[in-house]
């Protein structure tokens, strides 16, 4: 059984260096993505139809190319929570209660926390 990692705010501070050009590489991925997505129309959509050729085999390596980013920032110990803004919860022990210290790509540090079954919306500055 693995056991996961409990952060502290320093620790996660201190592994954004690693983390942040990581997190940068996801995002430009994940908009190529949208784009290459958005360019092929309704052709996706359409079960009867046998899609194939260049322009899919290279949406098929971005997104295996953005499953492999996720599993690289994973292994820090955070947790990847959305990939369209950028958005990461480090688990932590803080003010005697488990709670996930929450980043947000474009951020200069982890500076705000929330409660384990709270998301982002609920989330307060550490003090």
């Amino acid at each position: 059984m693995n056991q996961i990692k409990l952060f502290t705010v320093e620790e996660a501070n201190a592994v954004l260096p690693e983390i942040i050009p990581l997190m940068a590489t996801l995002l430009e991925k994940r908009a190529k993505v949208m784009v290459q997505r958005q360019g092929m129309g309704s052709i996706l959509n359409d079960l009867h139809v046998d899609v194939g050729g260049p322009a899919l085999n290279e949406l098929v390596k971005e997104f295996e190319a953005i499953e492999r980013l996720i599993d690289t920032v994973q292994a820090f110990g955070c947790l990847v929570k959305d990939i369209n803004v950028g958005l990461l919860d480090f688990p932590a022990e803080l003010y005697g209660q488990q709670v996930l210290l929450c980043w947000r790509y474009g951020e200069e540090s982890v500076a705000h926390y929330h409660g384990i079954h709270e998301g982002f919306n609920g989330r307060s500055p550490i003090n």
